[in-house]
């Protein structure tokens, strides 16, 4: 079946509008990835409303190599300047800077590099594979289990979000409400709008996602000063002798690309968990002279493969279910449905063409994430000495031209504002935004299928546990909650007995 796709999809890949735009896209990336507090997410975001007039495959590509070049470049400041571009290279610190430390930061670079372009092929290998039998397995799917299954994604994404269980489950909500503005399917009345005719059919996606991360991100970099610093980096160039270096830990590097994969496939966990937990693996099975922690080899290639191999596994349930399992591919679901496709069995079924072409691109995009992050590090090293002060408005110009051209609508960059205000207000509360994001991508398949199911079913909600894979995926949900309830509960029992232990401590003084 996949290569039936692959097929399909090689007469739209082999374009040179796609492979040079999926280049483009790697460049994009390594930069944006380099730049500290920026990454793949806020890439994607940037260049949303431009790729959306593109052919399917060659925005397909554009976007997805901007998360496979982001992915890696965080890892290039966090080896010269100590300081991860992005979450994804946090680990990368442990023995990145200190090989550039002993002299060796050419090195460091080419072996993040490499190991990402190798991890990165081995989870396109498993997006390959995996992805076509998982939508044949879900093409019996019917009502009552995609709602479920978008249930599933949104609770996942909640319960594992950065701060409490609480605020996951609420912004997850605020965007399933947001999803409800305009006119209803199937009773054709018009909902929340106000009497506003731009609000017939609801927020337009890209408005909405430009606003709430790349708007409200803008203003926290503001609010964090530092505005005329530019970092002191020495120029670095790695060579080609690094590709060799990094297959001498071919162990490493497969199990670590492994542990990436798989950590991807599954909602909400992302390239920063399987990052430390291939770390954890490869320090707990190596030798006590490979000095993990002062500068070891082995180090970098286990968090790059790792972060990189998560891209490919986090575009299973994408492709394959139509369930976002981050931030990053809730943007680029929204992406394909703009496009005009539908991700999921269907597009297996109906466009192979399309899944076979993304398919290719993201293979292609790690190939030249290889040969383009190597011959390229002087340009991303320059690039860190850029001031925020002049980064920061050419980034709020790119979010409102490319807003405004969508449907050349001054409604759209209202909607903008509007969400990054709303984005500024949750970040300043502790709230996480991805669930919002998906919430919103989810909404219309939760709530579509929610109504299907009951029109379908006799007995009420009990078709839902009337179906083996929807009463599996009802366990799985309540599994998701209570997990996420106890140890949310565990854990503010210990912030209330810490207080009570300290003032015992001081009262023993």
């Amino acid at each position: 079946m996949f290569a039936d796709a692959l097929l399909a999809g090689l007469d739209l890949f082999l374009t040179p509008q796609s492979m040079l735009l999926t280049v483009l896209g790697v460049v994009f990336g390594l930069v944006i990835g380099a730049l500290p507090g920026l990454g793949p997410l806020m890439g994607i975001v940037l260049m949303l409303p431009f790729a959306v007039s593109l052919p399917p495959v060659a925005a397909m590509g554009f976007l997805i190599a901007i998360a496979v070049g982001g992915s890696c470049g965080g890892s290039v400041s966090a080896i010269l300047l100590r300081i991860p571009g992005t979450p994804l290279a946090a680990a990368t610190l442990f023995d990145g800077y200190p090989m550039a430390q002993k002299g060796r930061a050419a090195d460091a670079i080419g072996i993040a590099i490499s190991a990402s372009a190798l991890g990165g092929l081995f989870g396109g290998v498993v997006l390959i594979l995996t992805a076509p039998l998982l939508a044949s397995f879900a093409s019996n799917f019917a009502p009552p289990e995609y709602t479920m299954l978008a249930l599933t994604g949104l609770i996942a994404i909640a319960v594992v979000s950065e701060g409490s269980l609480l605020k996951g489950l609420i912004t997850g909500a605020i965007g399933l409400l947001i999803a409800t503005i305009g006119t209803d399917e199937f009773s054709t009345g018009y909902r929340f709008t106000f009497g506003i005719f731009d609000m017939l059919n609801g927020f337009h996606i890209v408005a909405i996602v430009v606003g709430i991360f790349a708007i409200s991100e803008m203003a926290s970099q503001v609010m964090g000063g530092g505005l005329n610093e530019k970092p002191d980096v020495k120029a670095v160039r790695p060579g080609f002798r690094t590709v060799w270096m990094t297959l001498k830990h071919w162990k490493n590097l497969l199990r670590s690309s492994t542990i990436g994969a798989a950590f991807g496939a599954l909602p909400g966990v992302g390239g920063t968990i399987s990052s430390f937990s291939a770390y954890a693996v490869a320090k707990a099975l190596s030798k006590p002279e490979e000095g993990y922690g002062a500068g070891a080899e082995g180090g970098v290639v286990a968090t790059e493969s790792a972060n990189n191999a998560t891209v490919g596994g986090a575009l299973v349930p994408t492709l394959a279910l139509g369930i976002p399992g981050e931030a990053a591919t809730a943007v680029l679901i929204g992406a394909m449905l703009i496009l005009g496709f539908f991700p999921g069995p269907a597009l297996f079924a109906n466009q192979p063409d399309i899944a076979g072409g993304v398919f290719l691109v993201y293979l292609f995009s790690n190939v030249a994430l290889l040969f383009v992050g190597i011959l390229a590090t002087p340009v991303f090293v320059w690039v860190l000495k850029l001031k925020k002060s002049y980064l920061i408005p050419v980034v709020l110009l790119l979010c409102a031209v490319g807003t405004f051209a969508l449907q050349s609508s001054v409604f759209d960059l209202r909607v903008m504002l509007g969400f990054g205000l709303l984005g500024i207000l949750l970040r300043g509360a502790g709230y996480p935004l991805a669930p919002l994001v998906i919430g919103v991508i989810l909404g219309p398949l939760l709530e579509n299928n929610l109504r299907r199911s009951l029109l379908i079913s006799r007995e009420g909600y009990w078709i839902f546990l009337d179906r083996p894979v929807s009463a599996t995926l009802v366990v799985i949900n309540l599994l998701l909650i209570g997990g996420a309830t106890f140890v949310t509960m565990r854990s503010l029992r210990r912030r209330r007995q810490a207080p009570l232990v300290a003032r015992t401590n001081d009262a023993g003084r």
